[in-house]
């Protein structure tokens, strides 16, 4: 089963309600860093590709019919060359301040020791090599937020690429992937609130809620 849509959009761009809202229109899983968190044991094909020994895609993403988040989002250049037929979903915030303040107090929060994958570098190497290790300087997180969404929009043929933002709803997705729009609500979930009581239900949190990494 190939992927029919992959997301380019970092963490903190609505990419859980994505996930939702691809699975009711495509009628299948979606990837998610969710999924890695569940099945642990896959750490080691991103902790693969993050040491530059690209895994097989058809393998990693066998059941899934589309892919969002980190650590897809680190992967797009390969992912869109594994998969040509589908599109790339660039799932942003309004602005790069509203989308630090967000990842700054969620998944910047995550204590690395606790993340799946702690003990194999090459996991979290792949992902924030490609963006950026200074999670804790918000000018070089933003900076690196940009200069992903730029290489996304200077890469992926405009046809061929949808920008996505929360507020968009169905619409851009159902038009993209060919499919109608659903009449019900678009699902808006896992709010900063959500998401820091999340954390600290998995313990991936440190002693004091907002230790970053």
């Amino acid at each position: 089963m190939a992927l029919r849509i992959i997301g380019a959009g970092v963490g903190r761009t609505g990419t859980e309600s994505l996930k939702l809202a691809l699975e009711r229109l495509l009628g299948g899983r979606c990837y998610h860093m969710l999924e890695v968190l569940s099945h642990p044991e896959s750490v080691t094909h991103w902790a693969s590709a993050g040491c530059g020994q690209m895994p097989d895609w058809d393998h990693v993403f066998d059941g899934y019919v589309a892919a969002v988040d980190w650590p897809v989002a680190a992967y797009w250049p390969e992912l869109s060359a594994a998969f040509l037929d589908a599109p790339v979903i660039l799932s942003t915030r309004a602005s790069a301040e509203e989308w630090y303040r967000s990842a700054s107090q969620t998944i910047f929060a995550i204590d690395p020791s606790k993340m799946p994958g702690a003990g194999d570098p090459g996991f979290l190497e792949g992902m924030f090599g490609r963006f950026t290790f200074e999670l804790n300087n918000p000018e070089a997180a933003m900076e690196a937020y940009q200069t992903h969404n730029r290489k996304v929009r200077e890469s992926i043929d405009p046809e061929r690429l949808v920008e996505w933002q929360p507020g968009d709803g169905w619409a851009p997705l159902s038009k993209a992937l060919g499919v109608p729009e659903p009449d019900e609500p678009f699902p808006h979930v896992n709010t900063t609130e959500m998401f820091r009581q999340r954390l600290a239900e998995w313990g991936l949190t440190g002693s004091e809620a907002d230790h970053q990494m």
